[in-house]
């Protein structure tokens, strides 16, 4: 089969169209004949293997997987002997554990579900990583009918999935992001749009009773004070250096949380075919639109990273296989 493959760290230089086997289908997993997969920040960081302590992890030197992609979606080829819940032919979509810029993945069964009736292959592939960060981000905060929330970081793929998310819970919302950003977000169905670069959310006296932090621009004391008093506030992003990255940031909301009324939450996702069928009901139900900024050919892998990396996107870049 064609995939991408990178055998060192580095810029999108390293990245090269190639031949390699086909996954071997395991008796728990689906072996999903891809047709696009989505393009996330987490790709381009294991790209060039920064912070570095995700080496350890990923392989020190050289990836162990020369293949990264989490977000996949197309049609079951094969499935495992122990697999009960799908069959060849069913239209699924997954969060894989790297892997997906290829034309076949193979996934375990519980990280997989029906993908949407309403949408395509491409827009399905927008949704695993961005709106499970974002369901369970939301759950975590206990998001309820009538609350306040703000989402710092509201055109991106989390962001976008938080706004609609919050706003089928029945809350408020606020989507902070760029001006020329600002149609898309009320489009999405943000209450209130807040350009961030002329006006400053943490000074204009809002109270809000949930803010998701997707950006990392504001230090976690300010954040705390546009909370409400038992407000909560979810830490999904962070910046550092080269060896540690967001580490610093999620310990010291983690310790701050311990003497203040408010909640400071550190948001690490994890896959959960679960969440995707609820993720799946909630499109099909049009609560939730997948949005597709722009969609590349496999070969063309390189160019959806350094669209993802301008700053640019409005929803999800996809790559079709």
């Amino acid at each position: 089969m064609r995939a991408i493959t990178q055998l060192r760290y580095g810029g999108t230089e390293v990245l090269s169209l190639a031949e390699v086997e086909t996954p071997v289908t395991g008796d728990d997993e689906v072996l999903i004949r891809l047709g696009a997969v989505g393009v996330n920040a987490g790709d381009i960081l294991l790209m060039h293997g920064e912070p570095r302590m995700v080496r350890l992890a990923f392989g020190l030197r050289r990836p162990r997987q020369p293949t990264i992609g989490r977000d996949v979606a197309g049609v079951v080829a094969a499935v495992g002997a122990q697999v009960t819940r799908f069959r060849v032919g069913d239209a699924v979509y997954a969060e894989s554990n790297q892997g997906g810029y290829a034309e076949f993945a193979a996934v375990q069964e519980r990280f997989v579900a029906l993908r949407p009736t309403t949408v395509d292959a491409v827009h399905a592939s927008a949704v695993p990583v961005s709106g499970t960060t974002a369901l369970q981000g939301l759950r975590l905060a206990g998001v309820a009918p009538g609350q306040h929330v703000l989402v710092n970081g509201a055109s991106g793929g989390v962001g976008g999935f938080a706004v609609q998310l919050a706003k089928a819970m029945g809350a408020e919302v606020t989507g902070v992001c760029r001006a020329a950003k600002a149609d898309h977000v009320r489009a999405i169905g943000a209450d209130h749009v807040i350009d961030h670069t002329s006006e400053d959310f943490t000074a204009g006296g809002g109270r809000y009773a949930v803010i998701f932090d997707l950006v990392a621009d504001h230090p976690l004391g300010r954040l705390r004070r546009s909370l409400t008093r038992h407000g909560t506030l979810l830490v999904a992003a962070g910046k550092g250096g080269k060896v540690f990255g967001p580490v610093g940031r999620i310990i010291r909301a983690s310790t701050m949380s311990l003497f203040v009324s408010q909640r400071l939450r550190p948001l690490a996702a994890r896959r959960n075919g679960g969440d995707l069928a609820e993720l799946t009901r909630r499109i099909d139900a049009g609560e939730v639109v997948p949005v597709v900024d722009k969609v590349f050919p496999l070969e063309r892998a390189a160019e959806a990273i350094t669209r993802l990396e301008s700053g640019q996107v409005r929803g999800k870049v996809v790559i079709t296989v």
